[in-house]
């Protein structure tokens, strides 16, 4: 039996549709940087949008991660405390600790 052109049209569009739902999603990743010794490790990471930044205290004092162009801004952060920013727009971050300046990094978001 063969099929019609149609009938194959339809075939191949509903064979396409179910693999194109059923595809798995890409998963938006975690990316940890420490703080520690007063220092943000790693201080450079590069990121996908849509992926997050996970900011957590090892030091024995706290810390706060600050935008450098003011777009947000953590709470006090103590001793294993953390913060987690999602990133969504491609761009360069550049932040810093809002207690101890010299504390610097940067958040690279590439497509």
């Amino acid at each position: 039996m063969t099929m019609s052109v149609s009938t194959r049209r339809w075939a191949l569009g509903a064979a396409l549709l179910f693999a194109v739902a059923h595809a798995p999603l890409a998963q938006a990743a975690e990316v940890k940087v420490g703080i520690d010794n007063f220092a943000f490790t790693p201080d450079v990471v590069t990121i996908k949008p849509g992926d997050s930044v996970v900011f957590e205290n090892h030091d024995d004092i706290p810390h706060l991660v600050v935008d450098s162009a003011g777009k947000f801004r953590s709470k006090a952060l103590d001793t294993n405390d953390k913060f987690t920013m999602v990133f969504a727009s491609a761009g360069e971050v550049g932040y810093f600790c809002g207690l101890h300046p010299h504390m610097k990094g940067k958040i690279i978001v590439a497509p």
